[in-house]
Protein backbone atom coordinates (compact mmCIF):
# COMPACT_ATOMS: atom_id res chain seq x y z
CA UNK A 1 0.00 0.00 0.00
CA UNK A 2 1.34 3.67 -0.86
CA UNK A 3 2.23 5.76 2.01
CA UNK A 4 0.38 8.60 2.44
CA UNK A 5 2.20 11.95 1.67
CA UNK A 6 2.39 14.54 4.86
CA UNK A 7 -0.97 16.31 5.35
CA UNK A 8 -2.85 13.87 2.54
CA UNK A 9 -6.46 14.04 2.55
CA UNK A 10 -9.11 11.98 2.90
CA UNK A 11 -9.90 10.19 -0.24
CA UNK A 12 -12.23 12.56 -2.54
CA UNK A 13 -15.57 12.09 -4.77
CA UNK A 14 -15.31 12.91 -7.71
CA UNK A 15 -18.10 13.58 -10.46
CA UNK A 16 -17.00 14.01 -14.20
CA UNK A 17 -20.61 14.65 -15.91
CA UNK A 18 -22.75 16.74 -18.46
CA UNK A 19 -23.08 16.14 -22.08
CA UNK A 20 -19.83 16.72 -23.46
CA UNK A 21 -17.02 14.46 -24.78
CA UNK A 22 -14.40 13.58 -22.34
CA UNK A 23 -15.64 12.01 -18.89
CA UNK A 24 -15.15 8.24 -19.52
CA UNK A 25 -11.53 9.38 -21.07
CA UNK A 26 -11.21 12.00 -17.90
CA UNK A 27 -11.54 9.27 -15.47
CA UNK A 28 -8.72 6.97 -17.07
CA UNK A 29 -6.36 9.59 -16.99
CA UNK A 30 -6.92 9.66 -13.24
CA UNK A 31 -6.95 6.00 -13.26
CA UNK A 32 -3.28 6.42 -15.00
CA UNK A 33 -2.03 9.03 -12.80
CA UNK A 34 -2.99 7.18 -9.37
CA UNK A 35 -1.51 3.75 -11.18
CA UNK A 36 1.65 6.04 -11.65
CA UNK A 37 1.77 6.80 -7.62
CA UNK A 38 1.62 2.84 -6.61
CA UNK A 39 -1.80 3.24 -6.55
CA UNK A 40 -4.48 0.51 -6.60
CA UNK A 41 -7.08 1.30 -9.18
CA UNK A 42 -10.57 -0.77 -10.05
CA UNK A 43 -12.95 0.41 -13.00
CA UNK A 44 -16.38 -1.20 -13.54
CA UNK A 45 -17.80 0.57 -16.48
CA UNK A 46 -21.91 0.56 -16.47
CA UNK A 47 -24.09 -0.04 -19.56
CA UNK A 48 -20.33 -1.05 -21.61
CA UNK A 49 -19.90 -4.72 -22.54
CA UNK A 50 -17.73 -3.62 -25.72
CA UNK A 51 -13.91 -3.13 -25.41
CA UNK A 52 -12.84 0.57 -26.03
CA UNK A 53 -9.40 1.86 -26.55
CA UNK A 54 -9.40 2.74 -22.79
CA UNK A 55 -10.25 -1.21 -22.32
CA UNK A 56 -8.23 -2.32 -24.65
CA UNK A 57 -4.97 -0.50 -23.79
CA UNK A 58 -5.54 -1.19 -20.36
CA UNK A 59 -5.69 -5.33 -20.87
CA UNK A 60 -2.42 -5.34 -23.07
CA UNK A 61 -0.38 -2.64 -21.22
CA UNK A 62 -1.46 -2.33 -17.68
CA UNK A 63 -1.97 -5.27 -15.76
CA UNK A 64 -2.06 -3.15 -12.27
CA UNK A 65 -5.99 -2.10 -13.38
CA UNK A 66 -8.44 -3.80 -13.00
CA UNK A 67 -11.54 -3.07 -15.38
CA UNK A 68 -14.90 -4.71 -14.89
CA UNK A 69 -17.91 -4.13 -17.71
CA UNK A 70 -21.36 -4.37 -16.51
CA UNK A 71 -23.08 -4.00 -19.80
CA UNK A 72 -24.39 -5.89 -23.18
CA UNK A 73 -22.95 -5.57 -26.50
CA UNK A 74 -25.50 -3.18 -27.36
CA UNK A 75 -27.14 0.29 -26.34
CA UNK A 76 -29.03 0.49 -23.43
CA UNK A 77 -32.47 1.62 -24.71
CA UNK A 78 -34.09 3.20 -21.54
CA UNK A 79 -37.65 3.31 -22.81
CA UNK A 80 -37.47 -0.80 -23.09
CA UNK A 81 -35.06 -2.30 -20.59
CA UNK A 82 -34.72 -6.05 -20.78
CA UNK A 83 -34.22 -8.15 -17.73
CA UNK A 84 -30.51 -8.69 -19.00
CA UNK A 85 -29.93 -5.31 -18.40
CA UNK A 86 -31.54 -4.75 -15.20
CA UNK A 87 -29.33 -8.10 -14.52
CA UNK A 88 -26.09 -6.71 -15.71
CA UNK A 89 -26.52 -3.30 -14.09
CA UNK A 90 -27.55 -5.19 -10.30
CA UNK A 91 -24.22 -7.60 -10.90
CA UNK A 92 -22.26 -3.94 -11.63
CA UNK A 93 -23.76 -2.54 -8.67
CA UNK A 94 -22.60 -5.23 -6.14
CA UNK A 95 -18.92 -5.69 -7.45
CA UNK A 96 -19.27 -1.90 -7.01
CA UNK A 97 -20.42 -2.16 -3.55
CA UNK A 98 -17.92 -4.86 -2.75
CA UNK A 99 -15.06 -2.65 -4.69
CA UNK A 100 -15.54 0.43 -2.79
CA UNK A 101 -15.65 -1.51 0.90
CA UNK A 102 -13.09 -3.99 0.29
CA UNK A 103 -10.29 -2.42 1.41
CA UNK A 104 -8.59 -3.13 -2.14
CA UNK A 105 -8.53 -0.81 -4.18
CA UNK A 106 -7.15 3.11 -3.36
CA UNK A 107 -9.08 4.33 -6.68
CA UNK A 108 -12.83 3.26 -7.67
CA UNK A 109 -13.85 4.34 -10.71
CA UNK A 110 -17.83 4.21 -11.66
CA UNK A 111 -18.13 4.85 -15.18
CA UNK A 112 -21.93 5.77 -16.57
CA UNK A 113 -23.39 5.37 -13.13
CA UNK A 114 -24.92 8.48 -13.01
CA UNK A 115 -26.91 7.25 -16.47
CA UNK A 116 -27.28 4.25 -14.66
CA UNK A 117 -28.87 5.87 -11.94
CA UNK A 118 -31.24 7.59 -14.43
CA UNK A 119 -32.41 5.02 -16.08
CA UNK A 120 -33.60 3.36 -13.19
CA UNK A 121 -30.70 0.27 -12.97
CA UNK A 122 -29.90 1.17 -9.79
CA UNK A 123 -31.73 3.15 -7.09
CA UNK A 124 -30.30 6.96 -6.16
CA UNK A 125 -30.61 5.99 -2.46
CA UNK A 126 -28.47 2.95 -2.66
CA UNK A 127 -25.71 4.92 -4.43
CA UNK A 128 -25.92 7.83 -2.27
CA UNK A 129 -26.05 5.28 1.22
CA UNK A 130 -22.51 4.03 -0.21
CA UNK A 131 -21.00 7.12 -1.21
CA UNK A 132 -21.72 8.18 2.13
CA UNK A 133 -20.21 5.45 4.13
CA UNK A 134 -17.11 5.28 1.39
CA UNK A 135 -13.68 4.07 3.38
CA UNK A 136 -12.18 7.49 3.86
CA UNK A 137 -9.19 6.57 2.59
CA UNK A 138 -11.00 5.72 -0.81
CA UNK A 139 -11.26 8.22 -3.79
CA UNK A 140 -14.29 7.31 -5.72
CA UNK A 141 -15.03 8.73 -9.51
CA UNK A 142 -18.24 8.83 -10.63
CA UNK A 143 -18.76 9.55 -14.34
CA UNK A 144 -21.85 9.98 -16.61
CA UNK A 145 -24.42 12.47 -17.77
CA UNK A 146 -27.31 13.82 -15.77
CA UNK A 147 -25.57 13.55 -12.72
CA UNK A 148 -28.43 13.51 -9.62
CA UNK A 149 -27.89 16.89 -7.67
CA UNK A 150 -28.19 14.84 -4.42
CA UNK A 151 -24.61 13.55 -5.77
CA UNK A 152 -22.83 16.64 -6.93
CA UNK A 153 -24.20 17.93 -3.62
CA UNK A 154 -21.71 15.23 -1.59
CA UNK A 155 -19.15 15.40 -4.08
CA UNK A 156 -15.66 16.90 -3.53
CA UNK A 157 -15.00 17.63 -6.92
CA UNK A 158 -17.10 17.95 -9.59
CA UNK A 159 -16.69 19.24 -13.43
CA UNK A 160 -19.06 19.35 -16.11
CA UNK A 161 -18.38 18.52 -20.03
CA UNK A 162 -20.08 21.11 -22.07
CA UNK A 163 -20.18 20.46 -25.80
CA UNK A 164 -18.77 23.71 -27.60
CA UNK A 165 -18.10 22.05 -30.91
CA UNK A 166 -18.48 18.17 -32.30
CA UNK A 167 -17.21 16.88 -35.21
CA UNK A 168 -20.32 14.43 -35.48
CA UNK A 169 -22.61 18.18 -35.62
CA UNK A 170 -20.88 17.56 -39.40
CA UNK A 171 -21.90 14.14 -40.13
CA UNK A 172 -18.28 12.44 -39.18
CA UNK A 173 -18.78 9.46 -37.38
CA UNK A 174 -16.88 8.04 -34.30
CA UNK A 175 -13.14 6.86 -34.76
CA UNK A 176 -11.64 4.18 -33.62
CA UNK A 177 -8.75 5.55 -31.45
CA UNK A 178 -10.39 8.61 -30.95
CA UNK A 179 -13.93 8.43 -30.00
CA UNK A 180 -14.02 4.80 -29.55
Amino acid sequence: MPVPEEGAARGLIIVYTGDGKGKTTAAFGLALRALGRGRRVKVIQFLKGRPSGEVLAAQRWLPLLSVEQAGGESLVDPRALSPEDRQRAAAGWSSACAAVSSGQWDVVVLDELNVAVNFGLIPLAEVLEMVRRKPSAVDLVLTGRGAPPELIQLADLVTEMREVKHPFRKGVPARTGIDL
